[in-house]
């Protein structure tokens, strides 16, 4: 199998190598650093990478470089974290440093002709440093504050870089990893949207047979598209389902039902529920449980659909990999939970369902390269996402139907005012943005009149892969034509205020 394998020493930024990889049309899966070696060997890599991580080499029960990737004899990439494990492995010396690197580091290659050479500016981000190179290894280049920034042995094709390449604070990173899994390891940069598709459909078909399939639908490109592939893998045997939660944006009923009816010719169920999902949330103004209630209903709702269409054992899912890795779902226990996530978190464990996830290890961009390969229309692939629960994730404290109600109609104004002006859709420069209804209020003055009312933040960010976000620069004309056309035209609203954190340390949705 054209492929390479990640091992993931526990970073963060592990699947962001994936991400930069598959940038470069060559297929990567990820695993944990101490998967099973049959499972891993499996995939038939042409080369591995190890991942950076939190620990420190040299700590008790640190985690160590798997002995079958040394004896295989095939190419390896160590990164950060991953290059000391490989020095350790390999006889070299990792020590602690008296001045650690973290942020912008000036690099200088050692060794002309290299990838190296491309590189100027990297991003560092450690406290120990290889102290010692492993036997046959050179040190390719250098930094202020590491010796040994990149080293490598070219006879056995090992290398590893102090640095992190898979960032956007590396300039021409993504480079380096490509010379690796094309030039140093041979594969081939065969990973595209139409072998995207056609893997995709010969697992459904794998998966559910002649069966019925289910497919939860929410308005967002990932449940579209997910469902796309699926009607092309079964056909028929697919029945979507849209859930009327009324924790919609405002239209958004009205233009999914037309979408889908018009342009991928599934069958199409249309449910209104928005009394009963309001109905279980009111009065709960935990996160973590308003996604449980959600998820619970949701479940609860296609069980009653499927009563109707034979009792389908499957159930289709847009859950993508930024999901899965956001959850800490269980082939990914090895990352840090950060939240039950509004696709894969608040399932509940009774339900009667197989799940069918054909996006669940693609990044956002690779989705809509699916989506227009599909030939769905342009402004469904690039509808702005949206979570499983709607707004609920966006209304911050209790829901009610005046709050929601309050929301949508600040968010609709929001979005209109960035599409007037070309910020929004395909190539603009702001990939997602929203309002949030806070669960504070603060005091104005409207008409020479008091008020005590509620404030929105307005959320917008740039982002290749979902996996890190900046926040966009928005025009300030803009931002102050948003704020006074909902302060004045959404009751209930005094102030509006705008969030510039980028992900990390935020994510992107408020809960």
């Amino acid at each position: 199998m054209n492929s390479i394998v990640i091992l993931d020493f526990g970073s963060q930024y592990a699947q962001l190598i994936a991400r930069r990889v598959r940038e470069n049309h060559v297929y990567c899966e990820l695993f944990p650093w101490d998967a099973p070696e049959s499972q891993v060997l499996a995939l038939k890599p042409q080369g591995f990478i190890l991942s950076g991580g939190p620990a420190s080499v040299y700590a008790d029960g640190a985690p160590q470089a798997p002995a079958y990737i040394l004896d295989s004899g095939i190419p390896i990439l160590g990164i950060c974290y991953g290059m000391q494990a490989l020095t350790v492995a390999l006889g070299g010396q990792v020590d602690p440093s008296t001045e650690r690197e973290y942020g912008h580091a000036e690099i200088e290659a050692l060794i002309p002709g290299t990838m190296l050479d491309v590189l100027s500016t990297v991003w560092m981000s450690h406290g120990d440093r290889i102290t010692k190179l492993p036997e046959g290894f050179v040190a390719l280049a250098k930094s202020g504050n590491s010796p040994y920034a990149a080293m490598g042995d070219f006879e056995r094709k090992y290398f590893g870089v102090q640095f992190h390449p898979e960032v956007h604070h590396t300039p021409n990173g993504s480079e380096i990893l490509k010379h690796f899994a094309v030039d140093i390891c041979g594969a081939k940069a065969d990973w595209t949207p139409d072998n995207i598709i056609e893997a995709s459909v010969e697992a459904i078909r794998k998966q559910v047979g002649d069966e019925r399939v289910l497919a939860a639908v929410s308005g967002g490109v990932d449940s579209s598209v997910a469902a796309a592939l699926v009607h092309k893998a079964v056909g028929e045997q697919l029945v979507a389902v849209y859930v009327d939660t009324g924790l919609m944006r405002k239209n958004e009923s009205e233009e999914v039902i037309s979408a889908f009816r018009e342009h991928l010719g599934a069958e199409l169920v249309a449910v209104d529920a928005a009394d009963d999902f309001l109905g279980a949330l009111a009065g709960e103004s935990d996160p973590e449980k308003k996604r449980r209630i959600v998820g619970e209903k949701f479940i609860r709702i296609f069980e009653e659909q499927a009563k109707s269409v034979g009792q389908p054992r499957f159930l289709v899912q847009g859950t993508i990999y930024p999901d899965v890795v956001e959850s800490s779902a269980p082939d990914r226990d090895k990352a840090a939970k950060i939240k039950s996530h509004h696709n894969v978190g608040g399932l509940p464990e009774d339900m009667q369902f197989e799940l069918v996830e054909p996006l669940r290890y693609l990044f956002k961009d690779e989705v809509r390269a699916v989506g227009e390969a599909l030939g769905l229309p342009e402004k469904l692939v690039w509808r702005q996402p949206f979570p499983g629960p709607g707004l609920t994730v966006r209304c911050l404290g209790a829901v009610s139907p005046d709050r929601v109600k309050r929301l949508r109609a600040a968010d609709a104004i929001l979005l209109e005012e960035l599409s007037n002006i070309g910020m929004l859709g395909k190539g603009a420069a702001t990939s997602q943005a929203f309002a949030v209804l806070l669960n504070v209020r603060s005091v104005g003055v409207m008409g020479d009149q008091r008020t005590y009312q509620e404030a929105i933040a307005i959320r917008a960010v740039t982002t290749d892969d979902f996996m890190t976000a900046g926040w966009t620069q928005l025009p300030h004309e803009a931002l102050a034509k948003i704020s006074s056309r909902i302060v004045n035209e959404v009751e209930g609203i005094n102030r509006v205020v705008y969030d510039i954190t980028s992900k990390p340390p935020a994510t992107i949705e408020w809960e």
